[in-house]
């Protein structure tokens, strides 16, 4: 059977700062990085895994990943696969090293690619797409695999465990649709903060003509240049002339829409925020973006503040805008916190902000006993890889809705990935079937030459050749 014998690790940088990719009130240059790490066996196996920065402390990740791996080294693959929720305590009960989180921090994201790239290898190791391994799970398996530690008084085993059960029956069923009509999908790539007008306006037509029907944009700079641009988005997507040849507008008052801020062609608007408002001031702010109908507020303030939260979203109820958050926060208990105190209507889990596979299912599981739509955070680099295996795994075996939710997608850098991502022309993710893809994520060895930071080829040539 094979063992894990070492690992690898890579600080991969994109440029993306140069084109404004990525940029919003609170993140004003992002280079899209890779905290990458493969995991080696005494086979041809290996796992590879990512956590997602924008730029400097990359390096942090890639060293405190090196820490994380260095506790698997010696471990029996197959052991490790028999109990993914055994397996993930083990990773995150090094005393020393859970001392400087604990699971919050560098420490954690570092801990998330590591768990992913356990995983991959598991799913690989099976010829299965990673969101087919885990669907495949029987209940008990599934339950098994997850984290429950801190959550029990949101979430029981048991009570997990008659959900799950209560699912079953129809998983084949849900599996044969998704297949055929793929997850849906909304798009952010038009609405970044540094984007001229003109470009907002370009982008927005062309997502409108591939069939998408959600669309996000960055707010929080400045509340008139927001409205404005936010009416630019509107006045293209509530056009019908904008719509594909031969596709009808949606019915806004229609269940997968209703509650959503739909416009007349059933286009919805999401406003993102990241973090950059007190609580007041989220409040004040978003009242004075009322005009555009916004379905909700993402990240309004801090992502540690429940209670803030919980604040924003009672002020704004009255004006029909909900609150959405999750991209930063940092493990589950923040979630169940969230969920507890009726501070979001929309649940955003990120996949290597949390700790790997293990942390989302339990997410997953509580969103779903709270009733909450899961709408995953994607963008960056490789995220949009990761994020369709979750959202099929919770809607398959999980909450088995995916009429109200829409997965991120941002068209930035999936080239340099071996199992791309890809869309439909209905704006709906296609679903990862090749059998030895595991979960998405393994990069080509050209593009960590060309973009390995420092001394990668790109690099190299943007300093003119010289060394640091």
């Amino acid at each position: 059977m094979p063992k894990i014998t070492g690992y690898k690790t890579h600080d991969v940088r994109f440029p993306t700062s140069l084109s404004g990719d990525g940029t919003d009130a609170m993140n004003t240059e992002c280079d899209y990085s890779s905290a990458y790490v493969t995991l080696l066996t005494d086979t041809d196996l290996v796992g590879h895994g990512m956590t997602f920065t924008i730029g400097r402390g990359n390096e942090i990740v890639c060293t405190t990943i090196e820490s994380v791996a260095q506790r698997l080294v010696g471990k029996d693959t197959e052991e490790l696969f028999s109990d993914m929720g055994k397996t993930w305590d083990f990773m995150m009960s090094d005393p020393q090293l859970r001392w400087i989180g604990p699971e919050k921090g560098v420490i954690h994201i570092a801990s998330g690619a590591v768990n992913n790239a356990v995983w991959d290898m598991y799913a690989k190791s099976r010829k299965k797409p990673l969101w087919k391994l885990v669907v495949d799970f029987t209940p008990e398996e599934l339950v098994r695999s997850a984290a429950f530690r801190y959550i029990t008084d949101a979430i029981t085993k048991e009570e997990a465990l008659e959900m799950l059960k209560a699912k079953e029956a129809t998983k084949k069923e849900r599996e044969e649709k998704v297949r055929k009509l793929g997850y849906p999908a909304y798009v952010t790539s038009a609405g970044w903060l540094g984007y001229t007008d003109e470009k907002v306006a370009r982008l927005t037509k062309e997502a409108v003509a591939a069939g998408f029907n959600h669309f996000k944009m960055k707010v929080g700079a400045d509340q008139a240049n927001d409205l404005r641009r936010g009416k630019i988005i509107r006045s293209i997507i509530d056009d019908p002339q904008y719509l594909p040849p031969g596709i009808a507008p949606r019915d806004p008052n229609g269940d997968d829409l209703k509650g959503k801020n739909a416009g007349p062609t059933g286009s919805v608007l999401m406003i993102d925020a990241n973090q950059v408002w007190d609580v007041k001031q989220a409040i004040d702010y978003v009242k004075g973006l009322e005009e555009i109908k916004p379905w909700f507020i993402e990240e309004p303030t801090a992502p540690d503040d429940i209670l803030g939260h919980a604040a924003i979203r009672k002020a704004l109820k009255p004006h029909g805008i909900g609150v959405a958050t999750g991209e930063h926060a940092h493990n589950r208990m923040v979630f169940k916190q969230l969920l507890q105190a009726e501070a979001i209507d929309v649940c955003q889990i990120d996949s290597c902000r949390l700790a790997g596979v293990s942390e989302v299912i339990s997410v997953l599981l509580m969103a779903a006993k709270f009733g909450v739509t899961v709408c995953p955070h994607a963008g960056g680099v490789g995220l949009c890889e990761y994020v369709i295996h979750l959202s099929l795994i919770d809607y398959i075996a999980i909450s088995g809705s995916m009429e109200r939710n829409v997965l991120e997608f941002v068209d930035h850098l999936h080239e340099h990935f071996l199992n791309p991502c890809s869309i439909n022309a209905q704006g709906r993710y296609n679903v990862p079937s090749n059998p030895e893809e595991g979960y998405s994520i393994e990069m080509y060895e050209k593009s960590i030459a060309e973009y390995e930071f420092p001394n990668g080829s790109y690099w190299v040539g943007a300093r003119g050749g010289k060394k640091l």
